[in-house]
């Protein structure tokens, strides 16, 4: 983490009782497995916290599983087996697990691993309650169809727990976590999650679309205010004043963690989608969020700049890749800034090509 964003996060706090709007759940007279799907560049950090992080009344270790299995076999071999084990596949989560968690990279693999889930349900003549918990960025239409396919089994509930922040809050459980569904269910897993997890809940009530959509209301803010950081960065170099005297204003007029670190990240070319949120995810939330906004009859027109832009730096970085010029594998979603230079005439990547301006004496 950069020093900047260090210093940007040191006004947040341990986690305080009010932050997590509901009461403490009895213990149950059995330890509750945890299980957890999805080890990307959130999901890693989320299921290393709570294993962790087991409270009294949560059986260790916590089960997981991955598409990918080298990720599974690297948060065993971080924490060890006797705090995570690895699954042979989504069903097996869902049999063996009270808790599941999901944090998955589209809405089109969420639902498939939800499917699986309602296979497994099925197959086991079980009735022992169990709560499935979403944590992904999805279409607020998605929740419906997912809670068909849970409820019914008739003995499992949905919450959809979207999540803000990036990898790196995520990393030091600052996450703030948004709730929908059955109040009893919200109530046993937010004390589970935090301070495991995240350091605040926001609870939207029992209707399982609104989690959703606050998510995406929160991103077209995120979304929106990098679009405006990146053609205030590039209108400065072209009017011959260095994006960093600019960006330098920025943090004095507008100290917000991610303003920070999402300008750190655009005046020094720090694009690898790796270490960030990568480009596709930041695509796929705005095509969402366009939807959302069509849907309502509710413009956004930054939006509708910023997908552009987006898409913008995807092209520009996959030629270069063709080319074998790319820098980066994948894009962090700061990147569309490459789409505001280029409409400026600048390269899009690399500001060290853009001319300079001596300051006079």
């Amino acid at each position: 983490m950069s020093d900047a964003l260090k210093s940007a996060v040191a006004h947040l706090h341990t986690p305080q009782l009010n932050e997590v709007p509901f009461s403490r759940p009895q213990t149950p007279h059995h330890g509750l497995q945890i299980g957890f799907c999805g080890l990307g560049a959130m999901g890693y950090f989320m299921a290393r916290n709570l294993a962790r992080h087991p409270t009294a009344h949560i059986s260790s270790p916590v089960l997981v599983w991955n598409r990918t299995k080298a990720k599974s076999e690297q948060l065993v071999k971080e924490l060890g087996e006797s705090k995570v084990q690895i699954a042979a596949d989504p069903e097996e989560v869902a049999r063996e697990c009270d808790i599941v968690f999901t944090n998955l990279a589209s809405d089109e693999v969420v639902k498939d691993v939800f499917l699986k889930f309602e296979k497994a349900l099925k197959s086991v003549m079980s009735f022992k309650p169990k709560i499935f918990v979403e944590t992904s960025t999805v279409f607020p239409a998605l929740a419906g169809e997912l809670d068909n396919l849970i409820s019914s089994t008739g003995h499992a509930r949905l919450v959809m727990a979207p999540v803000f922040g990036p990898p790196p809050a995520a990393d030091t459980a600052q996450l703030i976590i948004v709730m929908a569904g059955d109040y009893r269910s919200k109530k046993e897993i937010a004390h589970i999650l935090v301070p495991a997890v995240g350091r605040k809940i926001i609870d939207l009530g029992g209707n399982l679309e609104k989690a959703p959509t606050f998510k995406l209301i929160g991103n077209s803010f995120i979304l929106g205010t990098l679009e405006i950081l990146a053609e205030t960065l590039t209108l400065g170099e072209k009017s011959g004043i260095p994006a960093n005297q600019v960006y330098g204003l920025i943090k004095d007029i507008m100290p917000a963690p991610p303003v920070i670190n999402y300008g750190e990240k655009m005046v020094n070319d720090l694009f690898d989608g790796s270490n960030g949120f990568a480009i596709d995810g930041g695509i796929k939330d705005s095509m969402h969020i366009r939807r959302l906004t069509t849907d309502l009859d509710s413009p956004m027109p930054a939006l509708d700049s910023a997908h552009q832009h987006l898409l913008t730096a995807r092209a520009l970085h996959a030629a270069k890749k063709a080319r074998g010029h790319s820098v980066f594998e994948t894009l962090d979603w700061s990147s569309l800034v490459a789409g505001a230079r280029v409409a400026a005439g600048l390269d899009g990547f690399d500001s060290g090509k853009h001319s300079k301006v001596v300051p006079e004496d």
